[in-house]
C-alpha cells in the first residue's frame, strides 16, 4: 500500500498527460482561391518583401515613415494589447501547474466559564494557538479542458499581434499615402499661384489699355474674373494643405504643425510593381492571420465547453504544524498533514452546459464566415487596387496630353488676340479650359503613385516585418509567450472530433 501512495502522484501525472482532449481539433478550412489576378502587371517583380516606400527616392518620406513607426500612439496601443492577450495565456495556462501556496495564523481567545457551562481544569483558558500550512492543489486536466482554454487565448494572443502588424502595415501606407497627398497639394498650390500672377499681369494690362481706351470695359472684367477664379482657389488648397499636415502629425505621434517636404511630386520615382498570386495572400496579410487565430480560437471553446460534461478530478494537500506554544510549532509532535482527491461532475445542469456548447459552436462558425469574408476582401483589395493603377496611369497619360494641347491652345489664341485678329473671348475660353485641366492633372497624378501604395498595401508581404522592426514592440517574457506558428504552415492536420476519452 505505501507504495501504491507514493505512486499515486506519478500515475495522475500520466493520466493527465495521456488523456484525450474533447472537441474539434483544428485544420485550416478550404477556400475558393483565384488562379491568377484578372489586372495582373506584366513584368511585375518580386517586390513584396523589400521597404517599398524607398523606392519613391524621398529621405524626407522614409524619416517620417520611421519616425511614425517609434512614435505613432494607435501602434504603441496595438502593443501594449498584445502585452494583456499574452498575460492572459500566462493566466490560463497556469491552470495546467499545482497551485502552491502558504498559510500562518496566530490567535488567541477566552472561552466563557458561565456557570452553565464550567470548564474542566484542564483546559486553559485563554487559549493560544499557531499555525503553519503549505497547501497544493492541481485540477488534473483529464478531458483537456484548460488545455483547450488555453489554446484559445494564445490564438487571440497571436490574433492581437496579428492586428498590430496590421496597424503597422495601415501606419505606412497612410503616411506615405498622406504625403503624396501633401505634395499633390504643393504641386496644385504651385499651379494656382502662378496661374494667379500670369493672370494679375493681364489684369494690370488691360486696365492700362482700358484708361487709353484701347479695349473695352467687358475684356477688362472678363480678365478679372479670370483673376478671381484662380485667386478663389488657394485658399481652399491652403486649406487641404494643413489639414493634411495635421494628419500627418498625429500618425508621427505629434502635435498639430507643419511637415518637412522633401522632392516635388514629379520629381518622385514611380515604384515597380510587385508580383503576386492570391494563394500567397493568406501568408502576407496580417488581417486574414488574424482572421484565422481567431477562427482557431474559437473552435477550441467548442472542447472546452464539452469538456464541462465530463467528471472534474482533483488533487489537495496540505503540510504544516500546529501547536498552542510558538515555541513547540515546529517540533515533531506539531506536525499535522492532510491529502485529499475530488470527482464533481454534472447530472442536471437545466441546459447550462448544453448552452454553453451551442454558444461556442455558433461563435466558431461566425469565425470562419469571417474568416472567409476576410480573404474574399482581400482578394478584392487587390483586383482593385492593380486596375486602379492601370486606369489612373492610363487617365494621367491622357490629361498630360490634354495640358499640352491646351496650353499651345492658350498661347496661339494670344497671339491671335494681340495681333488683333480675335477678341478676349477666345483667350478666356482656351485659359478657363487650361488652369482646373492642370490642377487635375496634378491631383490624379498624386493619385498614380497613391494606387502603388495601395498595391503594396493590400498585398502585404514580408515588408510588414522590415516596419515592425522599427516599430514598439510589446513587452512580454519571450519564455512564457508561445512563439507564433508559420505564416506557412498549416495550423494543424485535419482530424475526427474527438467525443469521448
Amino acid at each position: 500500500m505505501a507504495e501504491l501512495r507514493r505512486a499515486l502522484p506519478l500515475l495522475a501525472l500520466a493520466a493527465a498527460l495521456g488523456g484525450c482532449m474533447i472537441g474539434p481539433d483544428y485544420s485550416r478550412p478550404k477556400v475558393d482561391v483565384p488562379q491568377a489576378f484578372q489586372y495582373e502587371e506584366q513584368g511585375a517583380r518580386e517586390l513584396a518583401d523589400t521597404e517599398w516606400w524607398k523606392q519613391f527616392g524621398d529621405p524626407v518620406l522614409d524619416g517620417l515613415i520611421d519616425e511614425a513607426l517609434a512614435h505613432n500612439k494607435s501602434v504603441q496601443i496595438a502593443a501594449a494589447n498584445v502585452e494583456a492577450a499574452t498575460a492572459l495565456l500566462t493566466q490560463t495556462r497556469s491552470a495546467l501547474f499545482p497551485q502552491v501556496g502558504y498559510q500562518g495564523t496566530a490567535g488567541r481567545k477566552q472561552i466563557s466559564e458561565s456557570n452553565a457551562t464550567p470548564l474542566s481544569s484542564f483546559i486553559p483558558n485563554p487559549q493560544t494557538a499557531y499555525e503553519t500550512l503549505l497547501g497544493a492543489s492541481w485540477e488534473i486536466d483529464f478531458w483537456g479542458r484548460i488545455r483547450r482554454l488555453s489554446e484559445s487565448a494564445r490564438a487571440n494572443a497571436l490574433a492581437t499581434e496579428e492586428a498590430r502588424r496590421g496597424a503597422i502595415l495601415s501606419l505606412v501606407a497612410s503616411v506615405a499615402s498622406s504625403y503624396l497627398q501633401l505634395r499633390s497639394l504643393d504641386y496644385q498650390l504651385e499651379i494656382a499661384q502662378r496661374t494667379l500672377v500670369a493672370y494679375a499681369e493681364s489684369v494690370r494690362l488691360f486696365e492700362l489699355q482700358f484708361e487709353y481706351g484701347q479695349i473695352s470695359q467687358i475684356t477688362v472684367e472678363q480678365a478679372r474674373s479670370q483673376y478671381e477664379t484662380a485667386a478663389a482657389a488657394i485658399p481652399q488648397i491652403e486649406r487641404d494643405i494643413v489639414l493634411t499636415e495635421n494628419a500627418i502629425s498625429i500618425l508621427l505621434g505629434r502635435n498639430p504643425g507643419t511637415v518637412a517636404r522633401g522632392k516635388a511630386l514629379n520629381e518622385l520615382a514611380l515604384p515597380g510593381v510587385p508580383a503576386g498570386v492570391p494563394s500567397q495572400l493568406l501568408e502576407r496579410r496580417p488581417d486574414i492571420a488574424q482572421a484565422e487565430q481567431q477562427l482557431i480560437a474559437a473552435n477550441a471553446q467548442i472542447g472546452a465547453a464539452r469538456a464541462q460534461y465530463f467528471p472534474a478530478i482533483s488533487l489537495t494537500g496540505a503540510f504544516g504544524s500546529a501547536s498552542g506554544q510558538l515555541s513547540d510549532l515546529f517540533s515533531g509532535p506539531a506536525r499535522a498533514w492532510s491529502y485529499a482527491g475530488a470527482v464533481t461532475g454534472p447530472i442536471f445542469t437545466g441546459g447550462f452546459i448544453s448552452g454553453q456548447v451551442a454558444q461556442a459552436e455558433a461563435g466558431q462558425q461566425a469565425a470562419l464566415y469571417n474568416y472567409e469574408a476576410v480573404i474574399q476582401s482581400a482578394f478584392a483589395d487587390v483586383e482593385n487596387a492593380l486596375m486602379s493603377r492601370q486606369k489612373i496611369s492610363q487617365q494621367v497619360d491622357a490629361e498630360a496630353r490634354r495640358v499640352k494641347a491646351l496650353g499651345e491652345y492658350a498661347r496661339l489664341a494670344q497671339l491671335k488676340f494681340d495681333g488683333g485678329y480675335t477678341d478676349y473671348l477666345t483667350v478666356l475660353n482656351a485659359q478657363q479650359q487650361l488652369f482646373p485641366a492642370e490642377i487635375g492633372y496634378a491631383q490624379n497624378l498624386g493619385q498614380k503613385y497613391n494606387a502603388l501604395v495601395n498595391i503594396y498595401k493590400s498585398m502585404g508581404g514580408g515588408w510588414v516585418d522590415r516596419a515592425d522592426a522599427l516599430a514598439p514592440q510589446p513587452v512580454s517574457d519571450a519564455g512564457l509567450f508561445v512563439a507564433p506558428i508559420p505564416r506557412a504552415e498549416t495550423a494543424a492536420n485535419s482530424r475526427s472530433p474527438a467525443s469521448a476519452p
